[in-house]
């Protein structure tokens, strides 16, 4: 048991999805994994474990922002033995051509917060995703058809940002979106010697002022899921060979 994260040792999975909301990953529990049950539900941040396609996963809330991920993320690393750290959210566009609903594979993620820089000596560190996972996620997706943007992104500490240029800025960069999460996420990684990626759906375009609707949220929502958790399968069935 660590301080935020009431599981017994054991509970959690080496691989764990990390969706920001802790209800929608009692929704995933519930809706997809066999034999899910609760192992964590300290200050309402669930987490769960369960079997995909034969293989033991978890899933787990992580809060919004870089401060709360990465907090969740540790733990579960340094007290409950996870290997792979896999976010699943969503992003506001800022590419030109992105469409609602769309599969975003963050490549790296720039930020605006300080974390990394702390943890770096305050020089500039690249938060990229690991290989491994990047690789079985865009196989596993080009074996289900589905089409991937794969790039960086830019993780921002404010919601509502006060630079009303920041998303002009990102577009002419060649980013694709705008989450809160994945920097952090890729530095714990990175502090701990484990592996993290990030899947995320277009869920508005920020230069096109557009959003999904609730339909088509549950929809595109459900495409990722399903992704990430054939993935998460996929990579802990390597591991074991």
């Amino acid at each position: 048991m660590s301080l935020h994260i009431n599981a017994a040792p054991g509970d959690f999975a080496p691989t764990v999805l990390l969706p920001g909301d802790p209800l929608r990953a009692r929704h995933i529990a519930q809706a997809y994994l066999s034999d899910a049950r609760e192992v964590s539900n300290t200050r309402g941040m669930f987490g769960f474990t369960g079997q995909w396609q034969g293989q033991r996963l978890s899933v787990m809330g992580s809060g919004m922002g870089i401060p709360s991920c990465v907090l969740y993320a540790t733990e579960l690393v340094r007290q409950h033995g996870v290997r792979r750290l896999l976010r699943v959210g969503t992003c506001g566009a800022v590419k030109p051509g992105l469409r609602l609903g769309d599969l975003v594979l963050a490549l790296g993620a720039s930020t605006d917060s300080r974390v990394n820089r702390q943890r770096f000596g305050g020089h500039d560190f690249a938060a990229v995703a690991s290989w491994p996972m990047l690789r079985t996620l865009a196989d596993t997706a080009a074996a289900a058809g589905l089409p991937l943007h794969a790039g960086n992104i830019f993780s921002s500490d404010l919601f509502y940002h006060p630079d009303r240029a920041l998303t002009s800025l990102l577009a002419d960069m060649g980013l694709l979106g705008i989450e809160m999460e994945a920097a952090g996420l890729f530095g714990v990684a990175a502090a701990e010697g484990v592996h993290a990626a990030a899947l995320l759906t277009v869920s508005d375009h920020l230069l096109e002022h557009t959003a999904m609707d609730p339909a088509e949220r549950e929809q595109g929502l459900g495409r990722m899921i399903r992704l990430a958790l054939d993935a998460a399968a996929a990579m802990e069935a390597n591991a074991a060979d």
